[in-house]
């Protein structure tokens, strides 16, 4: 199958892309990397009647470090992510995740911008941002707004960017010098969608873990927190008793959605496998951390 006819437009400013959403609203999509877009075009679930290329606005892409914060454009291709020396010495998380982020040719063209946005509850970005308490900065042609991560997810390929609005960047906290993290994905095959993952940071207090965060993917109709189970392990040591207990705790924060790629209760239990792991993880880098 082929895809619709459409205009295609290249704009050379961020302006011109603003009053071309004014102008067409829902009738025009955004073509960044496209590795999402491409086969829904193919498929005809999309059928812009304008798809407006934002490649080339250089003001969108590139990653900084200011002020105990990293800075990622939305244009910035994964593959960049993932070779980023300040991504690799200041996020962790983020960097243990992008090997796992699809698979060579895609993170080559798709953007770091373009999977966040498109919110695929089985994508390991948005659950690392939720990890890592990202703030999301989205702009329209009248203003620019920061969205904290987890706001930022309303459902299934749903956000709270409202119409007009692009994402253009995300500003993450670098790690301090007592964060531990784990990432971990269980999938068919590495760089497909996850069955189930989980990205978990925590800050290491004496032989004790504090603000603890774990972000799960592939589970439910977005990337989500599991709040409950955090707070069940903050402030603890992370035990075997302590582990059992956030695990229980995943019972009233979680509710899997079944897919292709497993039912609820099968994606239940591979959850609370992964808490396990995640948690082991990090009591393990809570020793490495007080002995260095």
């Amino acid at each position: 199958m082929k895809a619709p006819p459409f205009q295609y437009v290249k704009p050379q400013s961020l302006a011109e892309v603003f009053e071309l959403l004014g102008e067409h609203g829902d009738d025009a999509q955004i073509l960044a990397g496209g590795q999402s877009l491409m086969p829904t075009l193919h498929l005809r679930l999309s059928s812009p009647t304008v798809l407006i290329d934002i490649n080339g606005l250089d003001e969108l892409a590139g990653i900084s470090i200011d002020d105990g914060q990293v800075t990622i454009g939305a244009l910035t291709r994964l593959a960049e992510v993932l070779k980023s020396d300040i991504v690799n010495a200041h996020l962790a998380t983020l960097s243990r995740a992008m090997p796992h982020v699809a698979h060579v040719a895609i993170r080559n063209r798709g953007t770091f911008g373009g999977s966040i946005a498109y919110a695929d509850p089985a994508a390991e970005l948005p659950a690392c941002m939720l990890a890592l308490d990202a703030t999301l900065i989205v702009q329209s042609g009248q203003a620019k707004r920061e969205i904290a991560a987890s706001e930022f997810f309303l459902g299934l390929y749903e956000t709270a960017r409202t119409p007009g609005e692009l994402l253009i960047g995300a500003r993450i906290p670098i790690d301090p010098p007592n964060r531990v993290n784990s990432f971990l994905e269980l999938s068919r095959r590495h760089g497909d969608f996850a069955v189930v993952g989980l990205a978990a940071t925590a800050n290491a207090v004496g032989d004790r873990l504090e603000d603890v965060r774990l972000a799960f993917f592939g589970c439910e109709d977005r990337a989500k927190l599991a709040g409950r189970a955090a707070l069940a392990v903050s402030g603890k040591r992370a035990d075997a008793p302590t582990i059992d207990a956030a695990i229980d705790a995943l019972t009233e924060d979680l509710d899997p959605v079944a897919n292709l790629l497993g039912n609820s209760a099968t994606k239940r239990h591979l959850a609370a496998v992964l808490t396990r792991r995640a948690l082991g993880e990090l009591a393990r880098g809570v020793g490495e951390a007080t002995h260095a």
